[in-house]
Protein backbone atom coordinates (compact mmCIF):
# COMPACT_ATOMS: atom_id res chain seq x y z
CA UNK A 1 0.00 0.00 0.00
CA UNK A 2 1.27 3.19 -0.98
CA UNK A 3 2.34 5.17 2.46
CA UNK A 4 1.06 8.73 0.74
CA UNK A 5 -2.77 7.32 1.14
CA UNK A 6 -1.65 6.19 4.91
CA UNK A 7 -1.43 9.80 5.95
CA UNK A 8 -3.84 11.40 7.82
CA UNK A 9 -4.87 14.88 6.85
CA UNK A 10 -3.39 16.80 9.48
CA UNK A 11 0.15 15.04 8.31
CA UNK A 12 -0.75 15.05 4.39
CA UNK A 13 -0.85 18.91 5.30
CA UNK A 14 2.19 19.54 6.91
CA UNK A 15 4.15 17.24 4.21
CA UNK A 16 2.67 19.68 1.50
CA UNK A 17 3.45 22.99 3.16
CA UNK A 18 7.34 21.51 3.96
CA UNK A 19 7.35 20.79 0.23
CA UNK A 20 7.89 17.02 1.14
CA UNK A 21 5.33 16.14 -1.31
CA UNK A 22 3.10 17.37 -3.55
CA UNK A 23 -0.71 17.38 -4.26
CA UNK A 24 -0.51 15.95 -7.94
CA UNK A 25 1.37 12.59 -5.83
CA UNK A 26 -0.95 12.77 -2.98
CA UNK A 27 -4.35 12.93 -5.10
CA UNK A 28 -3.21 10.15 -7.57
CA UNK A 29 -2.17 8.17 -4.66
CA UNK A 30 -5.90 7.80 -3.92
CA UNK A 31 -7.24 8.04 -7.39
CA UNK A 32 -5.05 4.40 -7.92
CA UNK A 33 -6.10 3.51 -4.22
CA UNK A 34 -9.83 3.86 -5.66
CA UNK A 35 -9.30 1.85 -8.88
CA UNK A 36 -7.67 -0.95 -6.93
CA UNK A 37 -10.65 -1.29 -3.98
CA UNK A 38 -14.02 0.32 -5.72
CA UNK A 39 -15.99 -2.11 -7.76
CA UNK A 40 -18.47 -0.97 -10.46
CA UNK A 41 -22.10 0.25 -9.64
CA UNK A 42 -24.61 -2.49 -9.53
CA UNK A 43 -22.24 -5.57 -9.77
CA UNK A 44 -21.10 -7.53 -6.66
CA UNK A 45 -17.73 -8.61 -8.58
CA UNK A 46 -15.31 -5.90 -9.93
CA UNK A 47 -13.76 -6.59 -13.47
CA UNK A 48 -10.90 -8.82 -11.67
CA UNK A 49 -13.11 -11.47 -10.18
CA UNK A 50 -12.60 -9.76 -6.40
CA UNK A 51 -15.53 -7.83 -4.56
CA UNK A 52 -15.43 -4.22 -4.73
CA UNK A 53 -16.44 -1.43 -1.91
CA UNK A 54 -18.50 0.60 -4.59
CA UNK A 55 -17.85 3.16 -1.70
CA UNK A 56 -18.11 5.88 -5.09
CA UNK A 57 -20.43 6.58 -7.94
CA UNK A 58 -18.21 9.55 -9.70
CA UNK A 59 -15.13 9.77 -9.76
CA UNK A 60 -13.68 13.36 -10.57
CA UNK A 61 -9.89 12.37 -11.08
CA UNK A 62 -9.32 15.07 -14.39
CA UNK A 63 -10.83 18.23 -12.00
CA UNK A 64 -9.11 16.92 -8.87
CA UNK A 65 -5.46 16.60 -10.95
CA UNK A 66 -6.11 19.67 -12.18
CA UNK A 67 -6.98 21.31 -8.71
CA UNK A 68 -3.92 19.37 -6.73
CA UNK A 69 -1.79 20.78 -10.11
CA UNK A 70 -2.54 24.47 -9.50
CA UNK A 71 -2.04 24.52 -5.64
CA UNK A 72 1.01 22.91 -6.69
CA UNK A 73 2.03 25.63 -8.67
CA UNK A 74 0.90 28.24 -5.81
CA UNK A 75 2.99 26.89 -3.20
CA UNK A 76 5.82 26.68 -5.70
CA UNK A 77 4.96 30.43 -6.03
CA UNK A 78 5.55 31.10 -2.55
CA UNK A 79 1.66 31.86 -2.36
CA UNK A 80 -0.06 31.51 0.94
CA UNK A 81 -2.64 28.80 1.18
CA UNK A 82 -5.18 27.59 3.69
CA UNK A 83 -4.44 25.04 5.64
CA UNK A 84 -5.36 21.51 3.90
CA UNK A 85 -5.01 22.77 0.39
CA UNK A 86 -3.94 20.18 -1.98
CA UNK A 87 -5.14 17.01 0.72
CA UNK A 88 -8.02 15.42 -1.64
CA UNK A 89 -11.71 15.29 -0.15
CA UNK A 90 -14.57 12.81 -1.01
CA UNK A 91 -18.11 14.14 -0.89
CA UNK A 92 -21.47 12.84 -0.40
CA UNK A 93 -24.02 12.41 -3.62
CA UNK A 94 -26.57 14.24 -1.69
CA UNK A 95 -24.26 17.33 -2.14
CA UNK A 96 -24.63 19.37 -5.26
CA UNK A 97 -21.57 20.07 -7.16
CA UNK A 98 -21.26 22.02 -10.41
CA UNK A 99 -19.49 19.91 -13.44
CA UNK A 100 -20.36 16.90 -11.50
CA UNK A 101 -23.15 14.16 -11.12
CA UNK A 102 -25.59 14.40 -8.25
CA UNK A 103 -28.16 11.59 -7.83
CA UNK A 104 -28.70 10.94 -4.23
CA UNK A 105 -28.07 7.59 -5.12
CA UNK A 106 -31.18 7.45 -6.72
CA UNK A 107 -32.15 6.45 -10.50
CA UNK A 108 -34.33 9.70 -10.56
CA UNK A 109 -31.63 11.62 -10.48
CA UNK A 110 -29.44 10.29 -12.82
CA UNK A 111 -27.50 11.72 -14.84
CA UNK A 112 -28.36 15.13 -13.09
CA UNK A 113 -26.19 18.01 -13.43
CA UNK A 114 -26.03 20.42 -10.91
CA UNK A 115 -25.98 24.31 -12.09
CA UNK A 116 -24.64 25.56 -8.86
CA UNK A 117 -22.14 24.49 -6.09
CA UNK A 118 -23.64 23.97 -2.72
CA UNK A 119 -22.18 25.98 -0.18
CA UNK A 120 -19.90 23.44 1.48
CA UNK A 121 -19.02 22.45 -1.73
CA UNK A 122 -17.99 26.21 -2.43
CA UNK A 123 -15.83 26.18 0.98
CA UNK A 124 -14.23 23.23 -0.07
CA UNK A 125 -13.31 24.55 -3.43
CA UNK A 126 -11.86 27.65 -1.40
CA UNK A 127 -9.81 25.25 0.97
CA UNK A 128 -8.36 24.14 -2.45
CA UNK A 129 -8.90 20.62 -1.57
CA UNK A 130 -9.36 18.27 -4.65
CA UNK A 131 -12.40 16.61 -4.96
CA UNK A 132 -12.02 13.12 -5.73
CA UNK A 133 -15.66 12.53 -6.37
CA UNK A 134 -18.68 11.69 -5.06
CA UNK A 135 -19.65 8.83 -2.75
CA UNK A 136 -22.68 6.44 -2.06
CA UNK A 137 -25.52 6.17 0.27
CA UNK A 138 -28.89 5.01 0.78
CA UNK A 139 -31.02 6.15 -1.38
CA UNK A 140 -32.07 9.99 -0.72
CA UNK A 141 -30.64 9.15 2.59
CA UNK A 142 -33.29 6.95 3.46
CA UNK A 143 -31.73 3.99 5.23
CA UNK A 144 -29.16 2.98 7.70
CA UNK A 145 -26.99 0.21 6.10
CA UNK A 146 -25.95 1.46 2.87
CA UNK A 147 -27.70 -1.31 1.22
CA UNK A 148 -30.53 0.83 0.06
CA UNK A 149 -28.69 2.88 -2.74
CA UNK A 150 -30.45 2.30 -6.57
CA UNK A 151 -26.42 1.69 -7.89
CA UNK A 152 -25.49 -1.49 -5.31
CA UNK A 153 -24.60 -1.84 -2.05
CA UNK A 154 -21.17 -0.32 -0.10
CA UNK A 155 -19.17 -3.17 1.43
CA UNK A 156 -17.56 -2.61 4.81
CA UNK A 157 -13.65 -2.91 3.88
CA UNK A 158 -13.02 -4.74 7.24
CA UNK A 159 -15.65 -7.60 6.44
CA UNK A 160 -17.07 -7.49 3.19
CA UNK A 161 -20.14 -9.11 3.63
CA UNK A 162 -20.81 -7.11 6.45
CA UNK A 163 -22.71 -2.99 6.01
CA UNK A 164 -21.09 0.10 6.99
CA UNK A 165 -24.00 1.42 8.34
CA UNK A 166 -25.73 4.68 6.23
CA UNK A 167 -27.14 6.20 5.20
CA UNK A 168 -23.77 7.79 4.28
CA UNK A 169 -21.62 4.08 4.33
CA UNK A 170 -20.10 5.82 1.35
CA UNK A 171 -17.98 8.49 3.18
CA UNK A 172 -17.03 5.94 5.60
CA UNK A 173 -16.10 3.33 3.47
CA UNK A 174 -13.81 5.49 1.56
CA UNK A 175 -12.12 7.25 4.58
CA UNK A 176 -11.52 3.94 6.58
CA UNK A 177 -10.18 2.20 3.32
CA UNK A 178 -7.90 4.78 2.54
CA UNK A 179 -9.70 5.79 -0.56
CA UNK A 180 -9.23 9.46 0.42
CA UNK A 181 -7.92 11.03 3.53
CA UNK A 182 -11.14 13.58 4.84
CA UNK A 183 -14.88 12.94 3.31
CA UNK A 184 -17.73 14.99 4.01
CA UNK A 185 -21.68 13.07 5.53
CA UNK A 186 -24.63 14.17 5.85
CA UNK A 187 -26.50 13.53 9.30
CA UNK A 188 -30.08 13.10 9.99
CA UNK A 189 -30.81 10.93 12.43
CA UNK A 190 -26.78 9.13 12.74
CA UNK A 191 -26.20 8.93 9.19
CA UNK A 192 -22.60 10.17 9.72
CA UNK A 193 -21.87 8.66 13.29
CA UNK A 194 -23.28 5.60 13.07
CA UNK A 195 -21.17 4.37 9.66
CA UNK A 196 -18.43 6.08 11.52
CA UNK A 197 -18.96 3.35 14.58
CA UNK A 198 -19.29 0.50 12.07
CA UNK A 199 -15.83 0.94 9.96
CA UNK A 200 -13.83 2.36 12.92
CA UNK A 201 -13.55 6.11 11.41
CA UNK A 202 -14.27 9.58 13.34
CA UNK A 203 -17.93 11.20 12.25
CA UNK A 204 -19.21 14.46 13.41
CA UNK A 205 -22.55 15.77 13.22
CA UNK A 206 -22.23 19.30 14.02
CA UNK A 207 -24.52 21.65 16.01
CA UNK A 208 -27.45 22.05 13.78
CA UNK A 209 -27.15 25.13 11.89
CA UNK A 210 -23.19 25.76 11.78
CA UNK A 211 -22.69 24.38 8.56
CA UNK A 212 -24.86 25.38 6.00
CA UNK A 213 -27.28 22.71 4.13
CA UNK A 214 -27.57 24.92 1.03
CA UNK A 215 -27.38 22.75 -1.92
CA UNK A 216 -27.76 19.33 0.38
CA UNK A 217 -30.70 17.56 -0.72
CA UNK A 218 -33.24 17.45 2.22
CA UNK A 219 -34.02 14.14 4.01
CA UNK A 220 -35.59 15.76 7.27
CA UNK A 221 -35.01 19.68 6.91
CA UNK A 222 -35.05 20.24 10.36
CA UNK A 223 -32.52 17.81 11.45
CA UNK A 224 -30.02 17.71 8.34
CA UNK A 225 -26.73 18.75 9.39
CA UNK A 226 -23.64 18.11 6.86
CA UNK A 227 -20.56 17.27 8.92
CA UNK A 228 -17.06 16.25 8.56
CA UNK A 229 -15.92 12.27 8.25
CA UNK A 230 -12.45 11.17 8.69
CA UNK A 231 -9.92 8.94 10.39
CA UNK A 232 -9.09 11.65 13.53
CA UNK A 233 -10.60 13.59 15.61
CA UNK A 234 -8.01 16.50 14.32
CA UNK A 235 -8.85 15.64 10.65
CA UNK A 236 -12.91 16.16 11.52
CA UNK A 237 -11.66 19.31 13.35
CA UNK A 238 -9.83 20.99 10.56
CA UNK A 239 -12.33 20.26 7.56
CA UNK A 240 -15.00 21.43 10.46
CA UNK A 241 -12.87 24.36 10.22
CA UNK A 242 -12.87 25.03 6.58
CA UNK A 243 -16.68 24.10 6.24
CA UNK A 244 -17.81 25.56 9.29
CA UNK A 245 -19.93 29.41 9.18
CA UNK A 246 -23.37 31.40 8.90
CA UNK A 247 -24.45 31.37 5.54
CA UNK A 248 -27.46 33.48 4.88
CA UNK A 249 -28.89 31.52 1.75
CA UNK A 250 -28.98 28.46 4.38
CA UNK A 251 -32.89 27.51 3.91
CA UNK A 252 -32.79 26.88 7.52
CA UNK A 253 -30.28 28.60 9.75
CA UNK A 254 -30.08 28.86 12.74
CA UNK A 255 -33.01 30.82 15.51
CA UNK A 256 -30.86 33.67 15.20
CA UNK A 257 -27.51 35.34 13.60
CA UNK A 258 -24.18 35.07 15.42
CA UNK A 259 -24.72 39.01 15.72
CA UNK A 260 -28.08 38.23 17.36
CA UNK A 261 -26.71 35.87 19.17
CA UNK A 262 -24.29 37.94 21.18
CA UNK A 263 -26.43 40.36 21.78
CA UNK A 264 -28.89 37.96 23.40
CA UNK A 265 -25.85 36.89 25.72
CA UNK A 266 -25.82 40.40 26.78
CA UNK A 267 -27.33 41.07 30.61
CA UNK A 268 -31.41 41.81 30.38
CA UNK A 269 -32.66 45.14 29.64
CA UNK A 270 -36.26 44.96 30.77
CA UNK A 271 -37.14 48.11 28.68
CA UNK A 272 -36.91 46.07 25.58
CA UNK A 273 -38.76 43.00 26.44
CA UNK A 274 -42.49 43.59 26.09
CA UNK A 275 -43.51 41.64 28.87
CA UNK A 276 -41.99 43.86 31.50
CA UNK A 277 -42.88 46.82 29.43
CA UNK A 278 -46.56 46.06 29.60
CA UNK A 279 -45.39 45.33 33.25
CA UNK A 280 -44.39 48.75 33.58
CA UNK A 281 -46.82 50.80 32.17
CA UNK A 282 -49.16 49.06 34.98
CA UNK A 283 -46.94 49.41 37.52
CA UNK A 284 -45.36 52.13 39.69
CA UNK A 285 -41.88 52.65 39.04
CA UNK A 286 -40.50 51.12 42.36
CA UNK A 287 -43.00 48.08 41.44
CA UNK A 288 -41.22 47.88 37.90
CA UNK A 289 -37.92 47.95 39.83
CA UNK A 290 -38.37 45.00 41.66
CA UNK A 291 -40.07 43.00 38.35
CA UNK A 292 -36.41 43.78 37.18
CA UNK A 293 -34.52 42.54 40.64
CA UNK A 294 -36.67 39.57 40.39
CA UNK A 295 -35.24 38.33 36.56
CA UNK A 296 -38.19 38.36 34.72
CA UNK A 297 -39.58 35.22 36.62
CA UNK A 298 -43.08 35.83 34.60
CA UNK A 299 -40.39 34.73 31.42
CA UNK A 300 -40.01 30.78 33.00
CA UNK A 301 -44.09 31.59 34.33
CA UNK A 302 -44.87 32.05 31.11
CA UNK A 303 -42.64 31.47 28.23
CA UNK A 304 -45.29 31.84 25.43
CA UNK A 305 -45.88 35.49 25.80
CA UNK A 306 -41.28 35.55 26.10
CA UNK A 307 -39.74 37.46 23.78
CA UNK A 308 -37.21 35.29 23.92
CA UNK A 309 -36.31 31.97 22.10
CA UNK A 310 -36.21 28.57 23.56
CA UNK A 311 -33.17 28.01 22.38
CA UNK A 312 -31.67 30.99 23.47
CA UNK A 313 -33.17 31.30 26.98
CA UNK A 314 -30.30 29.06 28.32
CA UNK A 315 -27.80 31.63 27.10
CA UNK A 316 -29.65 34.37 29.11
CA UNK A 317 -28.98 33.95 33.02
CA UNK A 318 -31.19 36.64 34.10
CA UNK A 319 -34.19 34.58 31.56
CA UNK A 320 -33.71 30.94 32.66
CA UNK A 321 -35.63 28.14 31.11
CA UNK A 322 -38.76 27.21 31.73
CA UNK A 323 -38.64 23.58 34.76
CA UNK A 324 -38.95 20.35 33.64
CA UNK A 325 -42.67 19.22 34.50
CA UNK A 326 -42.12 16.18 36.82
CA UNK A 327 -41.96 12.79 36.04
CA UNK A 328 -46.22 11.53 35.53
CA UNK A 329 -47.10 9.04 38.49
CA UNK A 330 -48.63 5.74 37.44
Amino acid sequence: MNELIQLTAAEAAAKLAAGKITSVELTQAHLDRIAATDGAPLSDNRADGKSGLNAFLHINAEEALATAAAVDADRAAGKELPPLAGVPIALKDLIVTKGQPTTAASRMLEGWMSPYDGTVTRKVREARMPILGKTNLDEFAMGSSNEHSAFGVVRNPWALDRAPGGSGGGSATAVTAFQAPLALGTDTGGSIRQPAALTGSVGVKPTYGSVSRYGVIAMASSLDQVGPVARTVLDTAMLHEAIAGHDPLCPTPPATSPQKLRQAQKPHASATCPACASASSRNSAAATAKASKQACSHASANPSKSYVPQAQRSLRSPCPPSPKPSAPTT
